[in-house]
């Protein structure tokens, strides 16, 4: 079966690197391949103070020696400026020049032109039935592609996924969180605990951590996945993946709790194993607390 799964994504990507010009040399007729085109675009998603060299790297998942070469190619074409970033020299920040803005818009246009070509020839009910199977499709592949992490609690990244999961809670059920973040990033730090960060091209779209109760067992907290990726199995992914670092650690019980209007998340726990206990912490937006041996 796993291999009637990869014959099908070999073929779809067969189909379909050929059918948007991805094997010319001049993708869409602009005289760059499909590598420099695309990050043309990339940098264009940014605002005018352009992007980092790292950023770019963490988005488009490139090799730092790639990346040089296709940002030293749109230099030398007039369409980029590489210059040290004035708030860290340390760092390269990447502009698109006017040119590179004309050249960027161009690029829009004819990608724009060739999509609509492409369904042009489907009924109205084809172009909806391929506009939600690429969707969905789009959605499982960056969910399988995600990117776990362990970093510090107070990693960028840990801190942009910590507000999200803070003020969606916080529309949901009115909770302030106070210095409750304070709390866990130094219980989350190691050596008794960790946090783990998922990234899809550089951004975070789901995290959990996990620290030492008194009596020795590990806690799950703060899990967290973005509105947007849900329902593509990234929770559970998370879930597995905290599990199986609190095995590596020695730890033999986890422990979590969860708000009773929660279902999905219940009974993502309860898939996995877990089962219902009293209640053992005085977290008060808690409503339902489970334990799993390891």
């Amino acid at each position: 079966m796993a291999d009637q799964h990869a014959a099908t994504v070999r073929r779809f990507n067969r189909t379909y690197t050929q059918r948007i010009g991805a094997l010319d040399d001049s993708f869409l007729g602009t005289g760059r391949p499909l590598g420099p085109s695309r990050l043309l675009f990339e940098i264009g998603l940014s605002d005018d103070d352009g992007a980092t060299v790292r950023e770019l790297r963490e988005r488009l998942g490139l090799d730092s020696g790639y990346l040089s070469r296709l940002l030293r190619s749109l230099e030398a074409d007039g369409l980029v400026d590489v210059r040290p970033d004035p708030t860290d020299r340390r760092r390269r920040r990447v502009r698109l020049t006017g040119r590179g803005r004309t050249a960027r818009r161009r690029l829009d246009e004819r990608s724009e032109d060739l999509a609509r070509s492409l369904v042009a020839p489907l009924s109205e009910r084809q172009r909806e039935r391929l506009t939600e199977a690429l969707a969905t499709a789009d959605l499982l592949v960056r969910a399988a592609t995600v990117q776990l992490q362990e970093v510090s609690p107070t990693d960028p990244r840990s801190v942009a996924a910590m507000a999200a999961y803070f003020a969606e809670i916080g529309e949901r059920f009115g909770f302030e969180p106070g210095d409750a973040w304070l709390e866990d990033a130094e219980a989350m730090t190691g050596p008794d605990g960790f946090f783990v960060v998922a990234t899809s091209d550089g951004e975070a779209v789901a995290c959990g951590g996990v620290h030492r109760l008194p009596d020795g067992a590990a806690e799950i907290k703060r899990m967290w996945v973005h509105g947007d990726w849900r329902g593509a199995g990234l929770g559970a992914r998370l879930l597995r993946h905290l599990e199986d670092v609190v095995r590596d650690r020695g730890y033999d019980v986890v422990r979590l709790d969860t708000n009773d209007t929660l279902l999905e998340a219940i009974a993502m726990y309860e898939r996995a194993g877990y089962h219902a206990i009293e209640r053992y912490n005085d977290n008060p937006w808690a409503r339902r607390w489970f334990e799993k041996t390891l």
